[in-house]
Parts: C-alpha cells; structure tokens; sequence
C-alpha cells in the first residue's frame, strides 16, 4: 500500500481528491496543510478517523519539517496542491502568492528530491513528484484556439505568474535532476467544498440572501469549467499511469461566459428554492467595474489525457451544475462556518498600493 504526501489537503481541490483516494481503500493519505483561511478540515470530517488517513499541520515552506515527515512516514508519492489561488486576492497582496507557490514549491521540490536520492533503487523508481497547476499560467485566448501542453507561458495576473514560476521549477527539477515529475494544469473547478470567494458559492451563497450578484464588467469572460470529481479522477489517473516529465492539460469541455454561468445559477435556485422571496434571482445580478488585467478566455484542449490516459470527463455542465447547487443548499452549515473567519464575501481584487 502505498503512502501518498498531500499538500493542500484540507482546500478544495486537496480535499476533494483525498475524499476521492479514501473511497479506493487502497491508499495510506498524509494530509499536510497549513490551515489558511480557505483551508478548512471540515471538508475532511467524515474520514478523520481513518486509519489511512493521518492530518499534519505545516507549512510547505518548512524545509525541515518536511524532511522529518517525509521519513518518518515514507512517502511514496508527493501530489502538490497547496498555493494561494485567488486571482483577485494577488492583486490585493501578490508578496504571499510569490511566497507561497514559488518559494514553496521550491522548497517542497528541494526535500522531495534529498527525500529521492536515499530511496531503493524500486522505490526510487515508483516515486511521483505530482504537480497542480492551472490554465491561467497560459494567458488569455481569442475568440478561437485551445490551450495545449505546448502552448507558450503569458501569465497576466500575479497569481497566474506564480503558478507558472513554479512550473518552470517542477520542469527544472526534471531536467536538471531527474527527479520523477508531473504537471497538470486545468481549467476552472467547480462542486462541493469550494471557498465561496470564488465565482459558483459566491453567486449561490449571496442569491440566498438576497445581496446583488456581482458580475464583472459584461461577464463575457469565458471559462472552460470542470467539475472536481472529473478533475480528481483526472489527477489520479496521471499520477498512476503518466509519464514522467510530462505535462498534461485537463479541461471539462464547458466554455461559458461569467454571465451564461450566474444566470443558470439564477435559474436552478429558481427551481430549487420555490419558497425563496428573491425570485427571480436573476434580478439580483449587478454589474461592477471589471478587475485589472482580465484574462478574456480560458479553453483546454484535453486531447492528450483523453488519447494517452483514457480519462474523459463524466459530467456535463449542466449536470455538474445541479449536482454542486444542490450540495451547496443541503450543506449551508458547511459554508457558513467556513465564512466565520476573515472572508465575508466583500469585493477583492481592488489595486492598493
């Protein structure tokens, strides 16, 4: 059985992929998180008393606490999601995304690869350094096109930049060392336990009480959206059968614009919630001035996962859509705990100096 070293585990992404891998029964999961405000172990209560599943508080930047995990535990592989992720958060204050997802990365990379060398030569040999990553590192798309693995790196956004920094680092450390990496970079996620800054628990949480919508600019920006579930297959997939050093895109196949997005919101709630004295809530949708440095249109081209991987997303967007409205009504305790901290749902993403 192997031992799988999480970062991010207790964030949306991290902790849908350890509810993913805990189904399996076949993997022992060290949950490395350092708690920050969209880190929440609520997500994860149900497995806590796992015996495969084992929670450790820490930051990824902690080079020496790392090396004692990654011994003490012996780690079979590394799946690397923890970063700061919010675009318009990195425009508020870009220091603690360059901390973050570089420095971190790096110093991650660094025990993971002292970690590596000391290894038999067969655990050496199954070892996987997996990274997340995101679409944004390629910039913003016209009205055509896809992103590919080998499409060039425009990075517009502090966020996007970090991100692409450390993937410069993970691809280095291949090159470089041959340490046994992988990068995936997707498009935007949705479904359950999503930090309701970003756009779909953002539009559900305010349209149920009643507060305007806030759509940047038109809302003509286009997305391709991916549900989580899909993503964590996806991920578990590339860790289990990739090939090292590879990059792999993985996309939903879902272009929408912002505006599309919220109004099916608009119209799900509708349905979902008869009782709701905000019908319909496509009324509460408010335009606001647009955030600096807007990337137009984000779309994946997922042809290699879906050719050399076999992976195809299960859910439509349509589908997936009703499925994470639904959880987000049947689990409001859920969000509004993790909505007792710091984040109340204000605009981001204003430039300050």
């Amino acid at each position: 059985m192997k031992t799988y070293f999480i970062t991010g585990g207790a964030g949306f992404i991290g902790g849908n992929f350890i509810h993913h891998l805990m189904k399996t029964g076949q993997t022992k999961v060290i949950n490395y998180d350092k708690l920050t405000y969209a880190g929440n172990l609520d997500t994860l209560v149900s497995i806590e008393n796992n015996p495969l599943y084992t929670f450790e508080h820490g930051d990824i930047c902690d080079a020496n606490r790392l090396k004692k995990l990654f011994t003490h535990y012996e780690i079979d592989a590394v799946v690397h999601f923890a970063a700061e992720s919010h675009v318009d958060r990195s425009i508020e204050a870009p220091g603690g995304f360059i901390q973050t997802n570089v420095v971190g990365t790096y110093e991650l990379l660094a025990v993971a690869r002292w970690y590596w060398q000391e290894l038999s030569i067969a655990r050496k040999d199954s070892f996987r350094f997996l990274h997340i990553s995101t679409d944004e590192v390629y910039g913003s798309l016209g009205k055509t096109g896809l992103f590919t693995e080998e499409t060039a790196y425009a990075p517009n956004s502090p966020y996007a930049a970090s991100k692409a920094s450390s993937d410069h680092l993970v691809r280095a450390y291949y090159k470089t060392f041959d340490l046994p990496v992988l990068t995936t970079n997707c498009s935007n996620n949705y479904g359950p336990y999503q930090f309701p800054e970003k756009l779909l628990p953002l539009i559900i949480t305010k349209a149920l009480s009643g507060e305007p919508l806030p759509i940047y600019g038109e809302g003509k920006q286009i997305r391709d959206w991916l549900h989580v579930e899909d993503h964590c297959r996806a991920i578990l997939q590339v860790l289990r059968n990739g090939t090292v050093g590879q990059v792999y895109n993985i996309g939903g196949l879902n272009e929408k614009t912002n505006l599309e997005v919220v109004q099916s919101l608009c119209e799900i709630l509708d349905e979902m919630v008869p009782g709701s004295p905000y019908r319909p809530h496509k009324n509460l949708i408010h335009h606001v001035t647009d955030r600096p440095g807007h990337d137009h249109r984000y779309a994946i081209d997922a042809s290699k996962i879906q050719n050399q991987l076999g992976w195809q997303p299960q859910e439509s967007f349509e589908t997936g859509l009703r499925k994470t409205v639904r959880w987000y009504l049947d689990n409001q305790d859920w969000t509004n705990r993790v909505m007792s901290g710091a984040y109340r749902g204000e605009r981001l993403g204003l430039e300050k100096l």
